[in-house]
This record gives C-alpha cells, sequence and structure tokens, in this order.
C-alpha cells in the first residue's frame, strides 16, 4: 500500500489531522502542474488544487478501486478542473487578464461589421448609377485601384477618369443622402 492511501486511511479512520497534512505535502506540487496543463493558469490549478484537497477532506469521493492512491487523487482534480470549466463556460466567466483582449476584439469585430455595412449600403446605392460611374467607384472603392490604374481598365485619360470619378461620388453621395445615410470617405 502507498504512502498516500495509508496516510487517508489514517486521516479517515482515525481522524490524525497530520496525515491529511502528509498528504498536501506529498501531493500538491505534482497535482498542481497536472492541473496547469488542463485549465492554463497556475493561480487557478492552484485553487483548484485546494478544491480537490477540500473534497478529499470534507467528502469521500468514490472510492478508488484498485488504482494508486496518486492517480485516484489526480482522477478527483481532473474531474474538479473539468467542472470549473463547464461551469466557466455556462456562466461565461472571464478572467480579468483576458478581459482587454476580448474587448480589443469585440471593437474590432464591430468595426468590421460597420464596414461592411457601409460596403453594401453604397453597393445599394451604386446600383442606381449609370454603369460608367459604378465601374469607376468599384474599381477605386472596392477593388482599391488607384487613378491610373482604374483609367488603365476603363480605357480613360488620367484627367478623364477623375471628372467621371467626381461626378460618380457626387450623384453617389446624393443618393446616399437621400436614403438617410452620410458617407463621410466620399
Amino acid at each position: 500500500m502507498d504512502n498516500g492511501a495509508s496516510s487517508y486511511r489514517r486521516f479517515r479512520v482515525e481522524g490524525d489531522k497530520n496525515a491529511f497534512v502528509e498528504i498536501i505535502r506529498d501531493y500538491k506540487d505534482g497535482l498542481i502542474f497536472y492541473l496547469v496543463s488542463i485549465v492554463g493558469n497556475i493561480g487557478l490549478a492552484e485553487e483548484l488544487a485546494e478544491d480537490t484537497f477540500f473534497l478529499l477532506a470534507t467528502r469521500k469521493p468514490r472510492d478508488k478501486e484498485s488504482a494508486s492512491f496518486k492517480t485516484w487523487l489526480y482522477t478527483i482534480g481532473r474531474n474538479v478542473a473539468l467542472d470549473y470549466l463547464r461551469k466557466k463556460s455556462k456562466h461565461g466567466e472571464v478572467p480579468i487578464d483576458e478581459y482587454e483582449t476580448i474587448v480589443r476584439e469585440m471593437n474590432q469585430v464591430e468595426s468590421e461589421y460597420l464596414k461592411k455595412k457601409r460596403q453594401i449600403m453604397v453597393h445599394k446605392a451604386m446600383q442606381n448609377l449609370s454603369a460608367e460611374y459604378r465601374q469607376a467607384l468599384w474599381l477605386v472603392f472596392f477593388e482599391e485601384m488607384n487613378i491610373e490604374e482604374a483609367a488603365r481598365v476603363m480605357k480613360k485619360g488620367h484627367r478623364s477618369f477623375e471628372a467621371i470619378l467626381y461626378r460618380a461620388k457626387k450623384q453617389l453621395r446624393t443618393q446616399l443622402e437621400s436614403e438617410g445615410f452620410i458617407y463621410e470617405e466620399l
């Protein structure tokens, strides 16, 4: 019989509190490192190890059957960690050090959404423009071509294309404003 099992039996049967201190001393570090591999955070792993030892002291977990004490203890610790992770995912708890990252990601998603929404509104408003104006706006705004590239694609001179683009922007702005939308970048 290994030392942990005999210490646990002494604690349970005889009420020897020193036996429980021996268990914590002998298994604490290994259990914490194992729990870090599950939860990825040393502070949280320490708390879960405390919870595991508390569970061991206050309630007698299901019997270890033929497993060694260490295997049984680590299984209890694993179950405590998995229960914590399940509860955390249900309640949406977020560690304070991850909060700033989450807020930054949410702001990025929001700005990308607004940008896409603007593009969709501009695209819909462009449907009311002439084909030449739609092409000019499409090449410059959606394909992100510079004036020279877009003029070459449309087989127009530089100044001619700039005039078409100017009139297209003006007509698009009027169209968008009539729908209650102001597109600042036009």
